[in-house]
């Protein structure tokens, strides 16, 4: 965003913040709700809301604040990132407006919904093996935007995107973000691959349809804005994991930092 033409002066004298270097630690979550049977979430995809409140309790201990990954990139662009973590919800769940929305407003935070538009109130046919989980309407959606929470693109139909054509590989970058436009009144600036499938052809395209940044899972040698690397977090993870996962995110960012 561009500076206010009446404090312009000001700022340009101000001494210029750097940005932080390396990657941001960016969780990734899908669903949120009760379960009791390992046979319910045979992806690992889902924590209880009890669970959730204890790892956003245990992030706040350690003075880790959750916000959306847009406010995430503005701030370290701006060298205020310090003690910020992403939070992102893949798929967007009807149980995020249920369950996780109100633990994250209770504790002032804003979180990343990436959403599928193309697949609006219906559920996730693309897990074969269930269970089967309600996505947001288009109501769903927008009263999470209007909650004060980013809303970004998951493309249209949860597709491996590395194996499209490149027209339709348009339809779930370019499409997805006009339906959401739509839907919110706001282009979204985040987009999230679908199982985390990218490579060049994939990247470059997400960058050339105007998205600000994208998130993966395990990029490699892609990281970078429009590949950012996430850490995948399930029931399982109660305080030591966290520790350990917070550590390896560190560690990672320093080897990619010292091969770049």
């Amino acid at each position: 965003m561009s500076a206010d033409t009446d404090t312009a002066p000001a700022a340009a004298a101000a001494p210029a913040r750097k940005a932080s270097s390396g990657s941001p630690w960016v969780l990734m979550y899908h669903s949120v709700t009760e379960f009791t049977d390992p046979a319910e979430d045979p992806y690992g995809i889902t924590v209880t809301p009890d669970t959730l409140e204890a790892q956003l309790r245990w992030m706040r201990s350690r003075g880790l604040r959750g916000v959306s990954v847009g406010e995430l990139l503005r701030a370290r662009a701006d060298g205020r990132a310090a003690g910020l973590v992403g939070l992102t919800f893949d798929d967007g769940y009807t149980d995020y407006l249920d369950h996780a929305l109100p633990l994250l407003q209770r504790q002032g935070w804003t979180s990343t919904l990436f959403v599928l538009p193309g697949r609006l109130g219906v559920d996730n046919v693309w897990d074969p093996l269930g269970p089967r989980k309600p996505l947001l309407s288009a109501e769903g959606i927008r009263a999470v935007a209007e909650a004060g929470q980013e809303i970004g693109s998951h493309g249209l139909l949860h597709q491996h995107l590395t194996a499209v054509p490149d027209d339709v590989l348009q339809q779930e970058l370019c499409g997805s973000r006009e339906l959401l436009r739509e839907l919110t009144g706001t282009l979204p600036e985040g987009f999230c691959y679908p199982y985390g499938s990218i490579d060049r052809r994939v990247v470059e395209a997400t960058r050339a349809a105007g998205y600000r940044y994208a998130c993966a899972i395990a990029p490699g040698a892609l990281a970078g804005p429009y590949a950012l690397p996430r850490t995948h977090i399930s029931q399982a993870d109660g305080a030591a994991r966290l520790r350990i996962k917070r550590l390896r995110h560190r560690v990672a960012g320093l080897r990619r930092a010292v091969r770049g």
